[in-house]
């Protein structure tokens, strides 16, 4: 049976959807339409019944005794790991049944070729649903829809991968191992055959010098068939393609999602590669010939594919739906960006390949909409990763997070989306300034800036208000004719050293890819949520390059709006995981070298729910007059051992506010000990501002249950940040 009916046996749904009825079923023997032969009981060839109201007459129900009898047959489920719990007893965990003898009629012979062939007369149906779940995980969209009380109809609670024909279940080669290690450890005797595409062979060498942690991983992701190589950006992943390549030796094809892409790849490995390959003789003709090069490519403008070692665009591998035959060709297949698989059209892509070596290089392994599962099923599970950390180890610059907090308000206080908000932000002539006054900031001090948005009429203004400043721009965006890019891409990469320009572009067009080591700092100019996409945007920043000593990205905070204040605190985290820290904009120094801030100190880093108490502990204790907290939530406040401080802070006069979305005996409990407790159900804001000079700002509920998860950052004698945060916590 497959996934598409799993909990889907009755079309019905879970909550009414806003403004409509639900789904309405049509009753048996409804008139109109019994009289088009719908709604009508059939018998076993599927004619309706002559006398529909005979035929039900004879209808008996069943007893009590035979109901018990059949759900005591058929209660126990034979599925796997995706069972949660027994509906019956939610409490105990879920009863797997186990594999026996009787549920393997024959050897198992499993063709290993685009994807996995496993016959289906060989083993029982208990079996086949252990392997389909191999191959299925939860979608994500059907748990959030659904706890947003939204309709799940069409919405699937389960993503399957495999697919069934008539003899085989198919399921997809990044699966190998799990379905190897699950007839192993049933004892399940098997073989496996090779029908892979071994590819050509290709004289081919590597001419360069990788760097240990790149080494290590060619060795690692060449000792297996498939796999995917995930490390941050800067690590040099197309070099370390470059070499496994080299080591393979086989005609490999290379799939890229952009043009942009392609055409770094194609300079890349002619860089790193050293091809033996026979220049074919070309037909005379009269006009210009185009430069020979030994990588093939094929784009929307052409296919000059070789054979050999080739890059190409993912969607001209496709004509209409299916996957062209080319793809079949070669003996290695390397995917950059592999994230964009779990994408309909380039899983397409990857379904029709047959090389014996396929692997993915990606530097965002977990995906926004939770898909992720479908890039390890057909490129293979994370054989190497590389992380943040150990490449900071490697690098000689420092890495810093400046946090500018602007006064915007949105001019209506009407309910917007997201579009909406995002557009006030692009209009704001005050936010724009004052982004523009730190780019010609930065720009006279001598570092090379990327200013990004999300919106091309963004580009437009801020470039227009950056060159009527005396700046020399280059805009980069998706829009104007391939020409107009290449033309501004080789401008960007001619400009001599000593020019100090601007780049202001789109995060869509130089998000993935780009490549211009001499960045050095970065300005976020409308705010984004997601820390993969963040880190994507950071990587931009972390290319080597000859005297960079930091590198530095400015986030404009726009706190007076609960939805980029949520947006801000995702990117919190996301910026403690790429280790960054903080340079506080109050610094004298904010455009002169920044010192190697002491992380043994308060100062610059960005906390977790576990290490923000004691330093947060410290900086009460030292009040001198006020502190105002802001605790959406609150948890067990008379335990709270910031409850204890604060009993003393009271007795020593200092004026305490909490602020928070509840009111409750814990609200109530505040006040008997003196706290001044003011309750708003639309606080969204967790900070505290200590003396109006020292601010704590990020996701951590100081009163209230914290993660690891969870950071803020302490920010010293800001007295105007202050005074912006009190606003906005007494709107």
């Amino acid at each position: 049976m497959s996934f598409k009916s799993y909990d889907r046996f009755f079309p019905n749904q879970d909550y009414l959807p806003e403004g409509g009825l639900g789904n309405l079923v049509a009753l048996p023997l409804q008139g109109r339409a019994r009289r088009k032969l719908n709604t009508v009981f059939v018998d076993d060839d599927f004619l309706a019944y002559q006398d529909q109201w005979a035929f039900l007459s004879q209808i008996k129900k069943m007893t009590a005794g035979t109901v018990e009898k059949v759900l005591a047959e058929h209660r126990q489920a034979e599925l796997g790991p995706l069972s949660v719990s027994d509906e019956q007893k939610p409490w105990t965990p879920p009863i797997v049944q186990p594999i026996g003898n009787s549920d393997i009629y024959e050897n198992v012979e499993i063709v290993k070729a685009d994807k996995l062939y496993i016959p289906i007369k060989a083993v029982s149906a208990k079996v086949l649903n252990h392997l389909k779940r191999i191959a299925a995980f939860k979608n994500p969209e059907y748990y959030r829809r659904q706890a947003m009380r939204l309709s799940t109809y069409s919405v699937p609670r389960v993503i399957s991968c495999c697919e069934f024909t008539d003899d085989y279940l198919l399921m997809p080669r990044g699966c190998e191992d799990a379905v190897t290690s699950f007839l192993n450890k049933n004892n399940i005797d098997f073989t496996l055959t090779d029908k892979t595409q071994p590819g050509q062979p290709v004289s081919v060498t590597f001419q360069g010098e990788l760097r240990t942690e790149q080494q290590q991983a060619v060795n690692c992701i060449s000792a297996f068939d498939n796999g995917v190589l995930y490390a941050t950006t800067a690590f040099g992943k197309t070099v370390a393609a470059a070499a496994l390549i080299a080591y393979k030796k086989v005609n490999t094809l290379i799939l890229v999602h952009s043009k942009a892409l392609l055409g770094q790849w194609k300079e890349r490995l002619s860089e790193f590669l050293n091809i033996d390959y026979q220049k074919p003789d070309r037909p005379k003709r009269r006009g210009r010939y185009k430069a020979f090069s030994p990588i093939g490519c094929l784009d929307s403008t052409g296919n000059v594919l070789h054979g050999m070692i080739d890059v190409a665009l993912m969607q001209s591998c496709l004509d209409g739906d299916e996957v062209k035959p080319f793809v079949r060709d070669y003996g290695m297949v390397i995917v950059d960006e592999c994230h964009h698989v779990s994408s309909v059209t380039f899983e397409r892509v990857l379904k029709g390949v047959t090389a014996r070596y396929v692997y993915g290089l990606t530097a965002t392994p977990i995906r926004k909409d939770g898909h992720q599962p479908i890039i390890f099923m057909q490129c293979g599970p994370i054989r190497f990763s590389a992380n943040a950390a150990s490449l900071m180890a490697q690098q000689g610059f420092h890495r810093y997070f400046i946090p500018r907090f602007t006064s915007f308000r949105p001019l209506t206080e009407d309910k917007q989306n997201i579009s909406s908000l995002y557009q006030s932000l692009v209009d704001d002539e005050v936010r724009n300034n004052l982004i523009v006054d730190d780019v010609c900031k930065a720009v006279d001090a001598g570092r090379i800036p990327m200013v990004l948005t999300s919106r091309t009429a963004h580009v437009e203004i801020l470039s227009q208000m950056l060159y009527d400043r005396g700046k020399d721009v280059i805009r980069l965006t998706g829009s104007g004719t391939a020409k107009e890019k290449k033309t501004a891409l080789h401008q960007l990469r001619i400009a001599p050293v000593k020019n100090r320009l601007v780049v202001v572009a789109t995060g869509k067009y130089v998000g993935e890819g780009f490549d211009y080591p001499r960045l050095d700092t970065l300005f976020l100019a409308l705010p984004i949520s997601w820390k993969g996409l963040l880190a994507q945007y950071a990587g931009r920043l972390h290319r080597e390059y000859p005297g960079k000593i930091d590198v530095r990205i400015y986030d404009y905070i726009d706190l007076h709006h609960p939805v980029y204040d949520s947006m801000y605190k995702r990117r919190l985290k996301g910026y403690a995981s790429i280790g960054y820290k903080v340079a506080d904009v109050s610094s004298p120094a904010l455009f002169d070298s920044l010192p190697d801030l002491d992380l043994a100190s308060s100062e610059g880093q960005i906390f977790n729910g576990k290490t923000f108490f004691v330093p947060f502990c410290k900086d009460l204790l030292a009040a001198k007059h006020s502190i105002i907290i802001s605790s959406p939530k609150l948890y067990h406040v008379q335990q709270n051992q910031l409850t204890d401080m604060l009993k003393n802070l009271l007795v020593n006069g200092i004026n305490i506010i909490v602020l928070s979305k509840q009111s409750d005996e814990q609200t109530d409990y505040l006040k008997s000990l003196g706290v001044t407790v003011n309750t708003n159900k639309t606080l969204s804001h967790s900070c505290a501002i200590i003396d109006r000079s020292i601010v704590w700002y990020g996701g951590i509920h100081l009163l209230g249950f914290s993660t690891e998860e969870d950071n803020i950052i302490k920010l010293s004698d800001n007295a105007r940040l202050a005074a912006e945060l009190i606003g906005a916590l007494m709107e």
